[in-house]
C-alpha cells in the first residue's frame, strides 16, 4: 500500500487534508468545518496551497476546496460536516 494511502484507524491516525487556494469563499467555509470536525474528533488535519503546489494544482484546479481523507478524494466544493464525521467513524 503506498505511504500516502492510510487506513482506517483511530482517530489520531488518520489525517485530513483541505487543498485550498488564498480567496477562496468557499475554502473558508470548507476549513470550518474541517477545524470544527477534526477537533472535536482528535483527528489531525493539514491545509494545502495549490498556488504553492504545482502537481495539486494540476489535479485539482477545478475542484477547490478538495478534502482528502486519508490521502483519498472524499469531497470537493462543499463539505458536509455529517459526512465527514461517518467518513472518520464517528
Amino acid at each position: 500500500m503506498s505511504p500516502l494511502f492510510r487506513r482506517a484507524g483511530p482517530p489520531r491516525d488518520r489525517l485530513v487534508t483541505l487543498i485550498r487556494k488564498p480567496g477562496c469563499h468557499l475554502c473558508d467555509d470548507a476549513q470550518v468545518v474541517v477545524e470544527k470536525v477534526c477537533s472535536e474528533l482528535g483527528v489531525p488535519w493539514e491545509r494545502k496551497d495549490i498556488t504553492e503546489d504545482r502537481e495539486l494544482y494540476e489535479k485539482y484546479w477545478e475542484q477547490i476546496p478538495v478534502v482528502l481523507v486519508d490521502g483519498r478524494q472524499h469531497t470537493f466544493w462543499r463539505v458536509n460536516e455529517d459526512r465527514l464525521r461517518k467518513a472518520l467513524g464517528d
